[in-house]
């Protein structure tokens, strides 16, 4: 059956599905919709895609399937030759690695969201920037990225949950907090800098799916001079 995959490339979790399938050898048709341009919230995206116009969604034949998680779940289980260590055949490991992604939603992603889209990247879909928005997004984010660092950093292996190589829960969160690479410099160190473990975590995940971690996440520094250009036009 024919994979077709229905992302943006700036969508973190879109990043995230389009890396896994490259790692794992997964042949798919990548099919660009993009959000700038309000692609997802045609009649026809959702009736055809996803009826709650988001991407990532995929279809699979005539299986279709939305929501990240979900399907990055889906494909380590759908497609042979996957390796263990993304999402494990032990049922203990798997509910371990769904506490981190159902714990990711409520907590890291809302917060870099809050913070990113309402700073900056609202202005590519030319919303203006809303600094209390932002101001509560950056603090759930800094208390999301300490809770990472003391928590679900704390074991052994250098990946989630202590493991010794990453899972699917991996993936999804780095993507995430890649997302901050979009802002100024200043502000990346203000909130990256003081969480050591989290930067090291984030080098090990980069290295541990090289090169289609780097090929993926090309496409942030054209549209952070993008956005720099924007902003500075706001401003004047």
């Amino acid at each position: 059956m024919e994979l077709k995959l229905y992302v943006d490339r700036m969508s973190q979790p879109s990043r995230a599905i389009l890396i896994f399938c490259k790692a794992n050898g997964i042949e798919f048709e990548e099919v660009k919709i993009e959000l700038a341009k309000g692609q997802h919230r045609t009649p026809e995206f959702a009736a055809e895609v996803n009826p709650m116009k988001q991407v990532p969604a995929i279809a699979h034949g005539d299986f279709k399937l939305f929501e990240s998680h979900a399907i990055l779940i889906y494909l380590a289980s759908a497609f042979s030759g996957v390796a263990d260590h993304w999402y494990p055949a032990d049922v203990q490991k798997r509910a371990k690695i769904h506490s981190v992604l159902d714990w990711h939603h409520s907590n890291l992603r809302r917060g870099s969201v809050g913070y990113i889209f309402n700073s900056i990247i609202g202005l590519a879909f030319g919303l203006p920037s809303n600094p209390e928005a932002a101001a509560k997004g950056e603090k759930l984010l800094s208390a999301s990225l300490q809770t990472i660092e003391s928590f679900w950093l704390n074991g052994d292996g250098p990946f989630l949950l202590g493991n010794s190589k990453p899972s699917v829960a991996d993936l999804a969160l780095v993507c995430e907090i890649m997302q901050i690479e979009v802002a100024d410099e200043n502000d990346r160190e203000r909130i990256l800098g003081p969480h050591k473990k989290v930067l090291k975590w984030i080098a090990d995940t980069k290295d541990a799916i090289a090169p289609h971690f780097d090929e993926i996440h090309s496409i942030m520094l054209p549209f952070k001079e993008k956005l720099k250009e924007l902003k500075a036009q706001a401003s004047n």
